[in-house]
This record gives C-alpha cells, structure tokens and sequence, in this order.
C-alpha cells in the first residue's frame, strides 16, 4: 500500500470523457482545483463529479482549493510578444494601457510596485528566464536594464530576487473565490504567497465567519515567508513548498537544502507536508519521467513529506493518468528504503496532550511489536495525523464516521480512511466488527497483532485515551 500520497491538479486535460475516472482508479488522494484558472462553474462541476465517484468506488479522497493569491504578473503587449535585448533599456509602468506594451515598456498588475523596488534591485520575470536590472524608480514606473534576453509573452510572472514585495496574501478575488468554495464544500484551502503567520490567521478568521472547516495549507513561495517560517507553520494545518516562486525569489541552488528544512520542520510540529512544482513535468509531454524526475520524487518521499503534487502534468498534460501511475511506482519503491520506516520523532519532547501521548505509545508498540495494522477510531482525524509523523511501514486505518474527517487523513502520509460510526456499535463488539473489515479486505489475517486505539466517550473530539494490542483470532487482549 503506497504510504505517500498523490495530489492531482484538475484542468482541460482531465475534462476529457473517462480521465478524472480513470486518474482516480489510479490512485489520487486529493484533487486541486486551481482557482487561478478557469471559473467557479468549472470547479463546482468537478468537485460534484469527485463526490459521485466517491460514493461509486466508496473511497474517501480530499478537494483542494488552491487560491490564486498575489500573483504578480506584466500585462500584454500589443503583438502578444517581444523579443528583449541584452542590455537594452525596459520600463514597467504601472500607468500603462494593459494592451498597449511593446519592446519598450510593458504595464503591471501590480500598481504598488514602484514603492517596493529601488535602484539596484533585480527583477525576474517568467520564472527567471527574463532579468533586469532597476535603474531607477519614478513614481509610475521602474526603468530597467535587461541583464537576461529572450522571449516575453503576456501573463508572465514578476518576481523581486531576495523577496520584498507587500502584496497581501488575501486580494478581494482571492475572498470571493473562499466564499465559493466553501460553498461547494472542499476539504482544503490554499493560500498562495503568505509572508507572515497573520496571512494565514486571517484565512481561518474568514473560514470561521464561512462556518467551514477546511484545512489550511500555507504554500511557502516567498523569500519572506522564511523569516516567520515557525509561526506560519504552527498558524497552518499543512504547508506546501512551491517551488516555482520560491526557487525563483532565492535562487534555485538553495532549494533542497530548504525543501529537506521545512519538511523536517512541519513534521516536528505534527503539520503536513506537500512537495509541489515540476515534480514530472516532463510528462507533460513525454509519457515518462526523466531519471532526475524520478530521483526528486522519490527523495521527497525519503526526507518524510506526505504528498507529492501534479500540476500542469495533469491539468493540461497529454499524458495525465501515466504521469499519477509514474508517480505512484516511484513512491513505492523509495517507501521500501529501511531510512523510511525508521524514526525518532519527538523522543526526547513532552506530550502536550492524552491522545499525543496514546499516538505515540501505539507507534511506539506497533513498530517493535511488528503489529500488521493500527486501527484509530476518530472522530476529527488528529490522532492520526500525530500516529503518521512517526516513520513506519505499518498502515494506520482511520475508522469514523465523518465524511469530512475521511476526506481529510487522506492527506496524510501512510493513513487510509475507513467508514465506521462507533455510536450506533456495542462497545465490546467494536473490536470484533473493526478486525472482520480488516480482514474483508485482505489487510490482516489470522495471527497478525493490530493495535486499535479509542476513546471511552464515544463520538468526543478529542477524547482518545486508550489503546488495545490485539493478536487476530485470540480472545484475549492487552490495554494501554
């Protein structure tokens, strides 16, 4: 069973007739919905489509709302491109017609950004393909000269090298596009560029107001963001590391040693992690990875994330289903690596609460006792997610009777959901029910030890306080 797990992002690909079936027999935990792209009748359609297949296949899988954020772009040029020249002289005016850039200038969405750069500041455009040097800053405009040349196009991105920018993480488009999608009731929200944790404290804020509770996932893709970067993830519920912005705002030799940082990071603070950007993007087009796509992946599933993410591979890519199936050979193999199941998280920390405390034990015991698998009645999700930061082999089975909280472990790394509603179930056959759907479905056998852990108030949030290691067909059974 792939631990790993796999986010595809939806687009025109996966509108062709048959693809989201079939992308979902192959495996995708979660699916994004970009709202950058596309308008909220496309979303809402293909989270409806999501759900039926959910209930066709009867497995749980998550939705993503992945907002646009601040995303700072030039505008067009009046032949829809330009060639620039090493060396040559380039304004970005804010005052300019949108339509009307040429070889010279060209205008900005972002109309603060003459009072965020100074002279002597780089700019990169179109993920660091274009550079440019300020020259100097008017109030309207930012008079470059173009280190790097090459082809410009409409739409491309603008980025300040080392960060800087003030842009705010939530624009008004970015709160419209929240209340839609809470309104068609996605598991996870997004929030692109955050530089400080109040980004995020905000998007709960507003969250609450919406009576949601969606996840937060923090997309670390500003230089800034670094600087606050334990406050943004004690603020989130998970963070992904897009490396697109990131690499460009710090430079792209920087990126691993800060993707394998965060990801120790989060997981030391129990948050999830998402790996994000380029992970096969060469099957956009070709229908196999390259051997350095494939080594990517799969030391992103050894430093410990929890998901690896598809973007154009399957929104726009020729080969959509090969790419997540690629992408799920891989994962399984680096999971095979003993460095993967071996872990010494939080051995030396206080536990901050009872269910912590019961999670860790169980993987504690599980791990040593060569347990087959661990069964966590919950009713929100987060014993799992405490039980997933520990590094195992072993599958740990959510079993809970909220949709909801079905769809949100299956983010998390190494845990499966499963539908069980433990009130309507005589306590003292609970045990009985939840090994016979093990075993339905080939997971334990005869003689295998499983560990199932619960609370003794059945349907409280927040109430696990005991574990019992069971050995399957035996009466007797040992509790914690």
């Amino acid at each position: 069973m792939r631990r790993t797990k796999i986010i595809a992002t939806l687009g025109p690909a996966t509108d062709e007739p048959g693809i989201l079936e079939d992308l979902f027999k192959a495996g995708v935990d979660v699916f994004r919905l970009n709202y950058s792209h596309q308008t909220h009748a496309h979303h809402e359609r293909r989270l409806k489509e999501i759900r039926t297949l959910s209930k066709k296949y009867t497995r749980a899988v998550g939705v993503m709302a992945d907002l646009q954020g601040p995303k700072i772009r030039i505008e067009h040029f009046n032949g829809g491109k330009v060639q620039l020249v090493e060396g040559a002289e380039f304004i970005i005016d804010t005052d300019l017609d949108s339509e009307a850039g040429d070889e010279k200038h060209v205008g900005v969405s972002y109309k603060n950004l003459p009072r965020d750069v100074r002279a002597g500041d780089t700019l990169l455009i179109d993920d660091g393909r274009i550079v440019m040097r300020v020259k100097d800053v008017g109030e309207h405009n930012v008079r470059c000269e173009v280190l790097t040349g090459g082809e410009l196009s409409n739409n491309k991105g603008l980025n300040l090298q080392g960060g800087g920018l003030s842009a705010s993480a939530l624009t008004d488009k970015d709160k419209h596009d929240l209340k839609h999608a809470v309104s068609i009731g996605v598991d996870f929200v997004a929030v692109s560029f955050p530089r400080v944790a109040s980004d995020i404290t905000q998007t709960r804020e507003l969250l609450e107001q919406l009576d949601s509770n969606a996840l937060i996932i923090a997309k670390i893709e500003r230089a800034e963001a670094l600087d606050d970067i334990e406050a943004i993830i004690e603020a989130s519920d998970a963070i992904m590391i897009a490396r697109g912005d990131l690499g460009v705002e710090i430079g792209d030799a920087s990126l691993p040693p800060v993707q394998k940082r965060l990801t120790k990071m989060a997981r030391g603070m129990d948050r999830a992690v998402i790996i994000a950007t380029q992970m096969m993007e060469s099957m956009i087009e070709h229908q196999i990875p390259t051997r350095a796509e494939v080594f990517d992946v799969a030391n992103a599933v050894i430093d410990g994330t929890d998901a690896v993410m598809l973007s154009a591979e399957t929104s726009v890519g020729h080969f959509p289903v090969k790419a997540v199936a690629s992408m799920s050979n891989i994962c399984e193999e680096a999971e095979k690596q003993k460095s993967v199941t071996v872990s010494d998280h939080r051995i030396n920390r206080r536990f901050e609460s009872i269910n912590e405390a019961i999670a860790m034990s169980t993987m504690y015991a599980a791990n040593h006792i060569g347990a087959k698998a661990i069964a966590a009645l919950t009713e929100t999700g987060g014993t799992c997610l405490w039980m997933s930061r520990i590094k195992s082999g072993i599958p740990i089975f959510a079993f809970t009777r909220h949709s909801s909280t079905r769809r949100r472990v299956s983010l998390y790394r190494g845990v499966y959901p499963m539908k069980f509603d433990i009130t309507h179930t005589d306590p003292l056959e609970a045990n009985k029910e939840i090994i016979e759907e093990l075993m339905k479905h080939n997971f334990v056998k005869e003689g295998d030890y499983i560990i199932i852990t619960k609370g003794d108030l059945r349907g409280r949030r927040g109430g696990t306080n005991n574990m019992k290691l069971l050995r399957v067909g035996e009466a007797t059974e040992h509790t914690i």
